[in-house]
């Protein structure tokens, strides 16, 4: 809270606050400030500090004030090579394809969803951060990964390994077991189909930088993970976004851009979408692939949380046969986030461009970590982990739900996966400013729209969210809005 003290006026300490969130990208360039007299009510100040405060940040060049709209974030990024963002034709549909209605709008990407991935690694608070994109860490503490290290690294082995680069599409015996645990899922890629990577994000970036050049359309489903739309459009691309319902996409909505713009590339998540929860359909699946040949496409299916998803959840590479289809996933949500090992499934005729790529990037990517994985997964240890956190995520979700709907939340989307997609009844952006001042780092339902716009929805992690207290604050906070 602020103090009144000699040394630091309540102004100087107020904006000081708020410039070290946005310094830290705490707080986003496009993100509204509250209004002067919000503020001083939150903070328990006068407006005239409030004012103070408002204007040194205003001389800092960190906040701009527009007329009749409040105080925003400013931009300070350098502006992007392609001038053409400030102007791209969106699509807006009704349920009925035949309705389209277009608008000239700038389309303002989250280019600065960092702020969700700084905040993972902001130091300010003990709590657990509801707004957190993974498991926590002591739910991921295990014996048998410390084993798999010292076994690779017994003997002559550790200088063997570090004194020399390893394959370049990745150790063959993890590409192996890879191999055996994606047939579990009916996705029959060989060992000479996958490339490893520095994480599923990365897989992402290799793709998109394979197959796309800047100016090019790119489907992607919202909302969605926000961090896709912003390294898309740091690349130069054009977003389409694509609803996402129950079932999957919205076809008629894909349909249409199909025929308007041509896209070369569309990235879903089948399985526990984020933030929604939601599930392919096997209708859906069948129909998205009809499009992909029909319109000359291909897809990116990001399966980053695999390890917690039934086997026989519906997946468009498993449908597709690795044809039109590129499968994505990784090991830092259930294993390892430190040990960043991902790895794609691609289509025979796309493995050596893709590999290309990676070359260029990161030469290859850590045999001694991929050969530790390797050994987790042949010897069942990482089958078992998974089962071990699925179980404990299903009494967690349970908890986090009960007590959301008892604070008078409602779900957007049934509870599913590690991921509830919440409605507040309240800007969930000004939220999440007051929240920080609790210690609380929340992930608002901006973040996850290609077009940032105020939104009452809000992702909260279910295993981080089951604490009464979180929600008791979240109570206060709210009714004070």
């Amino acid at each position: 809270m602020l103090v009144k003290a000699a040394s630091q006026s309540l102004a100087d300490q107020l904006a000081e606050r708020f410039a070290e969130r946005i310094r830290t990208g705490l707080l986003a360039p496009g993100t509204r400030l509250p209004s002067v007299r919000q503020c001083a009510q939150q903070q328990g100040v006068s407006p005239s500090t409030v004012v103070a405060a408002y204007d040194q940040l205003l001389a800092q060049g960190l906040v701009e004030a527009l007329k009749n709209r409040g105080f925003y974030i400013r931009n300070r990024a350098v502006a992007p090579v392609n001038s053409s963002h400030n102007a791209i034709n969106l699509m807006v549909f009704d349920d009925a394809p035949a309705r389209v209605k277009t608008t000239l709008e700038a389309q303002h990407v989250p280019v600065n969803a960092t702020a969700l991935i700084r905040g993972m690694f902001h130091g300010g608070s003990e709590q657990p951060q509801p707004g957190m994109g993974a498991f926590p860490p002591d739910w991921l503490q295990t014996t048998f990964m410390a084993a798999a290290v010292r076994r690779v690294t017994s003997g002559k082995q550790l200088q063997a390994f570090s004194l020399q680069y390893g394959e370049p599409a990745g150790d063959g015996g993890l590409r192996q077991s890879l191999s055996t645990k994606l047939n579990a899922l009916a996705i029959h890629a060989a060992p000479q189909q996958i490339i490893t990577t520095v994480g599923a994000t990365h897989a992402l970036d290799l793709v998109s930088r394979t197959l796309l050049r800047a100016g090019d359309y790119v489907m992607v489903e919202e909302p969605g993970w926000a961090i896709e739309f912003a390294r898309l459009d740091a690349l130069g691309m054009h977003i389409l976004p694509v609803p996402r319902g129950p079932d999957g996409p919205d076809l008629a909505v894909m349909a249409r851009y199909c025929e308007l713009h041509s896209p070369k590339l569309f990235v879903s998540v089948s399985v526990f979408h984020n933030p929604t929860g939601y599930c392919l359909t096997p209708g859906s699946a069948h129909r998205v692939l009809q499009l992909a040949n029909q319109h000359n496409f291909y897809i990116a299916e990001d399966d980053t949380y695999s390890h917690i998803a039934p086997e026989h959840a519906t997946r468009l590479c498993a449908l597709d046969g690795l044809q039109r289809t590129i499968y994505v996933s990784g090991f830092a949500k259930i294993l390892a986030p430190g040990w960043r090992v991902g790895f794609m499934a691609a289509p025979t005729a796309l493995v050596e461009r893709l590999l290309d790529t990676k070359l260029l990037a990161t030469l290859t990517t850590p045999a001694l970590l991929e050969k530790a994985l390797a050994w987790c997964i042949d010897q069942g240890q990482l089958r078992r982990h998974a089962e071990r956190i699925r179980t404990r995520l299903n009494q967690a979700r349970g908890r986090s739900a009960r007590l959301a709907l008892a604070a008078g939340c409602t779900f957007a989307a049934p509870p599913a996966g590690l991921f509830g997609w919440v409605d507040t009844g309240v800007d969930t952006e000004l939220l999440s400013q007051r929240m920080l001042d609790a210690g609380y780092l929340l992930a608002p339902g901006a973040l996850f729209h290609a077009s940032r716009a105020p939104s009452t929805l809000m992702r909260i992690n279910f295993c981080t969210t089951q604490d009464a207290q979180f929600w008791q604050v979240f109570q206060t906070v709210r009714a004070g809005m």
